[in-house]
């Protein structure tokens, strides 16, 4: 289709950012015109920690301040999209003000909204995707509040433990005890789900089925659940994970699939567009085609919108490590590398790593002894040792992980 000139990239999430960053790395010279519908692009996972905790604000949750955008040629414009023309040679985004944005290319990097809960009374529960969430959050996390979270997943567990710092009682529900063994392995997640009792959380393993409207003794919220049992709130939170929004290109004829689907280098299924970060869904080709789970953690939306911005220009997408993320709950710091699922791999194996008598890392080894995953508590050096290891593929040795006296610097040499 020729060299593109004029890109337009819809969605201020960090996906879309890396992609604009990345063009002008690559030396992309033509206009670039970034839509979103927020203004200015700002980070996501602070609004769960330091954002919601009031110890970063607006500014500083910036993914570059205003003046980055004039220095490299990139618009901002803050409206929000509603369709998607493709009918023309050229593709055109609509705009809610009625403005038909043209361009060469077009970047989808239109994010995930936040799951509701489908019960009675679910529309009742606040959710936490962006700033004005967090800061409607803010307004009800005070001190003697009472806060129930449905989820106790990475979010969850997050506004739990904000909720607990600012003096308010919270209450986290879900259905699963301990929620994130997939995610750092059981042993971990044991650890981590005790955090809730032990820090003034009230865990509680059930399913909601209803929010009913509380006694006057009872707060505005009464969180019925199955097994009958009631829980009296103030508010409530929804933390319950995302939904792709895939609106605009499936109303455009784009192929999606719980998720746009794209291929290793973003490009959808027009050859005009490309799409970046939660939104979509890897289609790899590797012998046997087939569609990747979608990927919502931040790094993964970088690198997504760096290989979309590599797609864009003609050029091949850079080569990523093992996928990593990170978590900060009750003052500890988790991240995880690779996988922890051992479902992935039958005959795997966990390592474990203590710390003062309690698991701090576990890592997964599969039947052969390479490493597949690895997660930590307080032990970024271990996760970063673990990454390498599995980038290099690399087959540690299984007593020097589990040595706590072993320099995480050393496994992987």
């Amino acid at each position: 289709m020729g060299t593109p000139n004029r890109i337009a990239i819809v969605g201020g999430g960090v996906a879309g950012f890396s992609a604009a960053q990345e063009l002008r790395a690559r030396g992309h010279a033509g206009p670039i015109i970034l839509v979103s519908a927020e203004g200015l692009p700002y980070d996501r996972p602070p609004l769960s920690k330091g954002y919601l905790l009031g110890t970063e604000d607006a500014a500083r949750i910036l993914l570059a301040p205003e003046a980055w955008y004039a220095e490299h040629g990139v618009e901002v414009v803050t409206a929000r999209a509603t369709a998607l023309d493709l009918s023309a040679d050229r593709p055109v985004v609509a705009l809610a003000d009625g403005t038909r944005l043209g361009a060469d290319r077009i970047l989808l990097a239109t994010g995930a909204l936040p799951r509701h809960l489908g019960i009675p009374g679910g529309d009742r529960a606040l959710t936490l995707r962006s700033r004005a969430d967090a800061d409607a959050l803010r307004r009800v996390l005070v001190p003697g509040a009472r806060i129930a979270v449905v989820g106790a997943g990475l979010i969850g567990a997050e506004v739990a433990s904000a909720a607990a710092a600012l003096g308010a009682e919270a209450t986290l529900i879900d259905p699963v005890a301990p929620p994130l063994v997939p995610a750092v392995g059981e042993d971990l997640a044991l650890r981590l789900h005790a955090m809730h009792g032990e820090r003034g959380v009230a865990a509680l393993a059930g399913t909601p089925v209803a929010i009913e409207d509380g006694a006057h003794d009872a707060g505005p919220h009464l969180v019925r659940l199955a097994d009958g049992r009631a829980v009296p709130a103030d508010a409530v939170v929804a933390g319950i994970g995302v939904t792709p929004d895939t609106a605009v290109a499936a109303a455009a004829g784009l192929e999606t699939d719980d998720g746009i689907v794209v291929g290793p280098d973003g490009s959808t299924s027009h050859p005009a567009v490309y799409a970046a970060g939660d939104a979509t869904r890897v289609r790899r080709q590797d012998g046997v085609v087939r569609l990747q789970r979608r990927a919502e953690h931040w790094e993964a939306a970088v690198r997504s919108g760096q290989a979309a911005a590599a797609g864009i220009l003609g050029e091949a997408p850079p080569e990523f490590g093992a996928p990593w993320f990170w978590s900060d709950r009750h003052g500890v710091h988790v991240e995880a590398v690779g996988t922890m699922d051992p479902r992935q791999a039958p005959g795997a194996r966990t390592v474990l790593r203590g710390a003062d008598g309690v698991p701090a890392a576990a890592f997964l080894l599969a039947e052969d002894g390479h490493l597949l995953g690895a997660a930590a508590i307080d032990g970024p050096l271990v996760v970063r040792a673990a990454r390498r290891i599995i980038d290099r593929g690399l087959v540690p040795d299984p007593e020097r992980l589990a040595d706590p006296s072993v320099d995480p610097r050393r496994l992987a040499r």
